[in-house]
This record gives structure tokens, C-alpha cells and sequence, in this order.
């Protein structure tokens, strides 16, 4: 195949510190290529470069065999090259057919929005990826696996023959990422070209002709999907010293309950219509309750519950045998209960520095005149210590670490006071093995203390690698528990 891009020798800093040394880099003409590494690695950054988002590097790029430098990501687009970042940048206000042609809305002779004609181009769209959603409805309103399908949509229908897709499936259910490739491939046999940028092994895998893996912001390795498996990638990604998170992504979990330790949290008969219905569980001190389940299973809606963010309408919670009514999120902290949803957007502020982030949950707790921002300091550093953020510098904007350190100072947030029960909404999205690995440890260490702790995921390694009990949620009811027994990816994929 002949190379569509060439990158030779990208090098590329933030200030003083090299996020990618001397990078080689080339994809084909009707190729998925697949990059994989640990968060900070430089994968991302390497793919801004080419999407125009970083104008200043070292090194040379060549496009169909000419050497271009983009000032901004409307050079990039204007050559044909789109990105979906990680991030998601839909604009929840709007409709699903003006975020489909955000930039590029279709217009009449006499100048004017043409919003009949919009909204049937976008179920065109739409309906192309399988997506079966009304193109009026509001953005803001869909699920985020929905969402992040739609952003997807955007960049593939632009016009695009290179398109960037970072995380594209951490979002998404098994079928949806089947629904997903089935268009990749359709796009690859028509010439285009695409960078798959994933943590989820199995789908660089599955789907790409090339995986390049980076480390330490260099590319260390290129190979033939074809010719290597998930220990040869992982091996090159971590190396050595994770031995138990490997086995996650490679064999059966032995799970075992703690059936003797006191109950901490109990939940009977918990419904709310549309979302989940006589939801049953209990977790006890010092023990991982994984939820899993496919994208619109509930779990997510149930951890809000939990949380008060979206109150159930029947049913009832316990924290330490006491009845509590979690109509709202003050109520629930009161309660003892802490909450990481799966955006950390929602939780988060990218401007503001690491230990504004780390305290805001305590600032209730602590008397204002005397919280002044050394303490706030003094708290985070300790945090950042215990957590291994990195870089190590509480004074830096929260948005400038990678994102597995960013749900690390979302963790952070709670550690200065322990809740009684923490729910965790997908806390490993969006990361690579490395990271995941840093959280696991974070989250054992939490559950040593006697946190009862629930999961809730649609990523099977995350479960297998964190839980010791799991439920299966299925069209919002628990179908199946695992506890005291072996269990695997496959068998989780089957009950779901």
C-alpha cells in the first residue's frame, strides 16, 4: 500500500518537558492503523500534530508525498484530515442534526439554514452507523454512548479520507462497537484512512491492519495486527511488573466475597422508570461490588441513584442499617456516600489547578477563614504523593495532565475525609493498561481501609480486574451474580 502520510522525526515539548522524541510515523492509503500506550506516551500529542491542534514541533510531515505544516485544525480539515478527540466537543444544547452539520449547516438559495433538509441529511447519517435516533432531539439528552457515536458521525460524513479516531469505542456496548467497525471497514475498502488511537486491546486488534505501540514518547514498535496478540502488545506497552491487571485482559478471575465483613450498604427493590427496575444488592466493608452491563443496561442510571443525582422512584437504601433518602447530592455526602461519574468533565475544571480540584469536595467541611490556599496545597501535595500524579505539581491546570492522572485528582477529591461507600462510574475509561493499573491499586488500597465500594462499568477488564463480586445488569435488571467462583471476559459477554 503506498503511504498516504509520513511523519519523520516529530519531536514536540511542553515546556522543556518532550511529550514525543523523534517520532517515525506512516499510514497507508486505505489503512486502519492502530497506536497504542500508556496516557502520556505522546500517542495523542502525535495525533494533534497531524489534526493541526499543535502548529510548533520539530520534524516533517509529508501528505501524499508532499511536505505541509497546518497552522490550525481548519488546515487540516481543509486537506482532508478529521479527528474525534477522546473528549467529547458536541454541543449539548443543540440538536442531534446541527451537531451532524455543526460548521457546515446546509443552507437555501437565499442564504437560510435549510432545517428540513438538515435533519433528513443527518438521519441519512445516522442511519448509515446503525444509529436509530430522531435528529430533532436535544444532544444533551442522549447517553453518552450515543453521543460519542453521533461526534463520530460528524467527522466520518465531512468529507474526511483521514480521519483521527481517539477512544472511539470507551463508550461504547459490544454491539454498537461491532456497528462501529462494520463502517470502518466499509470506509478502508473505500479508500480511506484510519488512525485508531484505543486502550481496549481487543479492538486495535480486531479491526486494524497496523498497531504502532508508543512508549516514553517514542514509537517503539510497528507490526501486522496479524502477526502479534495482546501479550506482545502489552509486553511492549508495560513491560513486566503487572502481572494481575494481565490477567484481566488474558485469563479467568477467581473472585471471592466477603461474606463475613459487616454490611455497609444495602439497596431493596430500587426502580425508576425507563432506566432500571427492582434492583437488589448489597456490598459490605472492605469489599468491590462490580456492576457491569452493556451500554442502556441501567447501571449507570443506578449509580446516579446512589449518588442522588437521578433519585429512584421506588425502593430503598440503607448505609449502616440506617434508612437514607438520597434525594440529592448534599443528602447523599451526608449520608457517607461519594460519587466519580463517567465524565470527568462533569466533576472536573480543566483551568483550574491540581489542588483547587483535589479540595473542592472538603470546602464544607473546613472553616473558610482558615482554608487558605497553602493548606489547599499542602492537602493536594499529600494526595499527589500517595496517588503518583504526574507531573507531581499541584499548581498546574488540572487540564494539562493526561487522563489517567486527571481521575486520579477526581479520586483525590475524596481521600482527605473516606466515605462510607464510594461509586465509581466507569473509572478506568478511557485509559491505557498502565493507568489502569495505577487505579486498581489506588482502589485495593481504598477497600483495605473498609470502604464498600461499587463499580459500575461496560468494560469487562474493569470489573474482572477491580470487583469481588459482579453483577450483570440487563435491560435494567440484575440477571446473574458471580461470587466465590472463576469467571472471565467471555462469561460476563454471554450473560450480558
Amino acid at each position: 500500500m503506498s503511504a498516504l502520510l509520513e511523519l519523520s522525526g516529530i519531536t514536540k515539548t511542553f515546556g522543556g518537558v518532550a511529550a514525543l522524541r523523534a517520532v517515525d510515523f506512516s499510514l497507508a492509503a486505505g489503512e486502519i492503523h492502530g497506536l497504542v500506550g500508556e496516557n502520556g506516551a505522546g500517542k495523542s500529542t502525535l495525533m494533534k500534530i497531524i489534526a493541526g491542534v499543535h502548529a510548533e514541533y520539530q520534524g516533517e510531515m509529508r501528505l501524499d508525498g508532499h511536505s505541509v505544516t497546518f497552522a490550525s485544525p481548519r488546515d487540516a480539515r481543509a486537506r482532508g484530515i478529521g479527528m474525534v478527540h477522546q473528549e467529547l466537543s458536541v454541543v449539548p444544547d443543540l440538536s442531534v442534526a446541527e451537531n451532524v452539520h455543526l460548521g457546515a449547516q446546509p443552507v437555501h438559495r437565499f442564504g437560510m439554514i435549510d432545517w428540513r433538509g438538515m435533519r433528513r441529511s443527518a438521519a441519512a447519517h445516522l442511519a448509515n452507523l446503525g444509529i436509530d435516533v430522531d435528529p430533532r432531539t436535544r444532544m444533551g439528552s442522549l447517553p453518552l454512548g450515543l453521543q460519542q457515536l453521533v461526534e463520530v458521525a460528524r467527522v466520518l460524513f465531512s468529507g474526511a479520507r483521514l480521519i483521527i479516531l481517539d477512544e472511539p469505542t470507551s463508550a461504547l456496548a459490544p454491539p454498537e462497537v461491532e456497528r462501529l467497525f462494520g463502517l470502518l471497514r466499509r470506509l478502508r475498502d473505500a479508500g480511506k484512512s484510519i488512525v485508531f488511537i484505543s486502550h481496549f486491546l481487543d479492538d486495535v486488534l480486531a479491526i486494524c491492519d497496523r498497531v504502532t505501540v508508543f512508549r516514553n514518547g517514542q514509537a517503539v514498535a510497528t507490526e501486522a495486527c496479524a502477526q502479534v496478540d495482546k501479550r506482545w502488545v502489552i509486553d511492549r506497552m508495560i513491560g513486566t511488573g503487572h502481572e494481575e491487571l494481565e490477567e484481566s485482559y488474558l485469563a479467568a478471575i477467581q473472585l471471592h466475597s466477603q461474606s463475613d465483613a459487616k454490611l455497609v450498604l444495602q439497596v431493596q427493590g430500587l426502580t425508576r422508570a425507563g432506566a432500571y427496575r427492582d434492583v437488589s444488592l448489597c456490598v459490605r466493608s472492605g469489599e468491590v461490588l462490580g456492576i457491569y452491563g452493556f451500554l442502556g443496561s441501567g447501571q449507570l442510571e443506578l449509580a446516579r441513584a446512589l449518588f442522588g443525582v437521578l433519585p429512584a422512584d421506588l425502593g430503598q437504601i440503607m448505609v449502616d442499617g440506617r434508612v437514607v433518602r438520597l434525594s440529592s447530592t448534599t443528602r447523599a455526602r451526608r449520608a457517607g456516600m461519594a460519587f466519580l461519574p463517567e465524565s470527568r468533565r462533569l466533576m472536573l475544571f480543566g483551568t483550574e489547578p491540581v489542588f483547587k480540584n483535589a479540595t473542592i469536595a472538603i470546602l464544607d467541611r473546613v472553616d473558610r477563614l482558615w482554608l487558605r490556599p497553602s493548606i489547599e496545597r499542602g492537602i493536594a501535595g499529600g494526595h499527589v504523593r500517595q496517588l503518583r500524579i504526574r507531573p507531581p505539581d499541584v499548581g498546574r491546570a488540572l487540564g494539562t495532565l493526561s487522563g489517567g492522572n486527571q481521575q486520579k485528582v477526581a479520586l483525590a477529591k475524596w481521600l482527605t475525609h473516606l466515605p462510607r461507600v464510594l461509586v465509581l462510574s466507569e473509572p478506568t475509561r478511557g485509559m491505557d493498561v498502565g493507568a489502569k493499573d495505577d487505579v486498581v491499586k489506588i482502589v485495593r488500597g481504598l477497600r483495605e481501609q473498609g470502604i464498600a465500594i461499587v463499580v459500575v462499568s461496560t468494560e469487562p477488564e474493569t470489573v474482572l480486574s477491580l470487583a469481588d463480586r459482579i453483577l450483570v445488569m440487563k435491560k435494567g435488571s440484575v440477571v446473574r451474580e458471580f461470587a466465590d467462583e472463576p469467571v472471565s471476559k467471555d462469561r460476563l459477554l454471554e450473560v450480558a
